[in-house]
């Protein structure tokens, strides 16, 4: 795994009177609950008014996170996890996911914290689900990254 290289946000994020969307997957519920917990965490320290959606998995994340984007959100976090298994089912999820959310993301010109593990072992996500003793907490970076840049669109907007 590796951390090495991730930016760090030197600045406290202010997001007041930002109102961001957290859409989840609810396979692998042990880390997608950690994931969550790790952007709620962050949103609610840069004081974002946020609302939490459940969808039934990550395949599912780019149509839900578009419509939550046309209904008003400034910016979603989408958050699932896709673990890869014996048949080619892990590439066509994970680049649908992955594909999608970035074409949401463009089309509405509205940010898109990516927040979807694709992982080999369970374990892999374990470490990467904020959990007590995981390496990273990607729920939190992806919350981060989602905020930050609505902040800057906003700025530029302004």
């Amino acid at each position: 795994m590796s951390g090495a290289g991730a930016p760090s946000l030197d600045v406290d994020l202010d997001g007041t009177g930002l109102n961001v969307t957290i859409i989840a997957g609810t396979w692998h519920d042990v880390i997608t609950n950690g994931l969550i917990a790790g952007a709620q965490k962050a949103l609610d320290e840069a004081h974002v008014t946020s609302t939490l959606v459940r969808v039934a998995g990550s395949f599912e994340l780019p149509v839900v996170s578009k419509a939550a984007l046309e209904a008003g959100a400034d910016a979603v976090v989408a958050l699932g996890v896709i673990i890869r298994g014996g048949t080619p089912h892990f590439e066509y999820v994970s680049d649908a996911a992955t594909s999608g959310l970035t074409q949401v993301s463009i089309v509405t010109g509205k940010p898109v914290g990516f927040g979807v593990l694709t992982l080999d072992t369970e374990q892999q996500g374990l470490d990467r689900a904020g959990l007590p003793g995981s390496k990273e907490d990607k729920g939190r970076e992806a919350a981060e990254a989602a905020v930050a840049t609505a902040i800057t669109l906003r700025d530029l907007r302004a």
